[in-house]
């Protein structure tokens, strides 16, 4: 195969809310089947059921832990079973952790490490030989800026997605002259359940008058004087997931509202 099928199949791991749903979205108005991957299965069948319902796509949600080998297997088979193939793969999920690196422990880090850059290594190590064998595919995965700049409270976090970023770069050289192609959208502070979940703790343990102040020194970090939306980053994501990124591969897109220039 050479050229992108005509109703492409798409993959988005972490799916099921935040940057993954937003970018599910968006992929589906064009016209792509959506596989959702989560490790809540119900929320991801929900999430591609009401994308199914929203745009009238064919969607189905799966449960996969991306951090078991055996479960990204599976993955694989289901949807090669119900569709043949996998054209286009987000890598969206992740955990996060807020703490100090002095006052964390080895399976703090484990945890996250597993989750937020095995995870993506174990399925690009199972999805990317069809799509080199089609010589066709469009990967696109989710770092931080955090990767680029460090970040306090978020060091193992931060070195995880630092590890997405090279790893991407290094077999977008390898396997460039098949036609596929890797990249990764970087953003900052976003706006999604995650980020309100960590949000809410930090509320709980700093109090509304102190979170305040944080809340608005943290904007006025941005230029652009608000933290980002998942769109924001959606609309990157299916930029470099569309033909139109074909002669883009290996780059790094913050998505920042100027929080970084790197």
């Amino acid at each position: 195969m050479n050229g992108a099928p005509a109703q492409r199949v798409t993959v988005i791991t972490g799916g099921a809310r935040g940057i993954g749903f937003a970018a599910a979205r968006m992929l589906a108005s064009k016209g792509d089947r959506i596989v959702i991957v989560d490790l809540n299965g119900d929320l991801a069948q929900a999430s591609a059921t009401r994308l199914a319902a929203e745009i009238g796509v064919e969607a189905f949600g799966l449960k996969t832990d991306i951090s078991a080998p055996a479960d990204v297997a599976h993955l694989t088979e289901v949807v090669h079973a119900r569709f043949g193939r996998i054209d286009v793969l987000i890598n969206s999920a992740a955990v996060v952790d807020d703490k100090l690196f002095l006052a964390s422990r080895p399976d703090d880090w484990r945890r996250i490490i597993d989750v937020c850059f095995y995870g993506p290594m174990h399925v690009l190590h199972a999805v990317l030989p069809g799509m080199v064998d089609r010589h066709y595919g469009r990967v696109v995965c989710m770092a931080s800026d955090a990767a680029r700049l460090g970040q306090a409270r978020l060091s193992y976090y931060a070195a995880a997605k630092a590890g997405v970023i090279a790893l991407v770069k290094s077999i977008a050289q390898e396997i460039g002259s098949s036609g596929v192609t890797l990249n990764v959208v970087s953003p900052g502070a976003t706006n999604t359940e995650l980020r309100q979940e960590r949000e809410a703790s930090l509320l709980k343990q700093m109090g509304e008058e102190k979170y305040k102040r944080r809340q608005q020194a943290v904007v006025r970090m941005y230029p652009l004087g608000r933290i980002g939306e998942p769109d924001d980053a959606a609309a990157a994501v299916a930029f470099l997931a569309s033909d139109q990124a074909a002669w883009i591969t290996g780059q790094v897109l913050s998505v920042n509202g100027g929080f970084a220039m790197p």
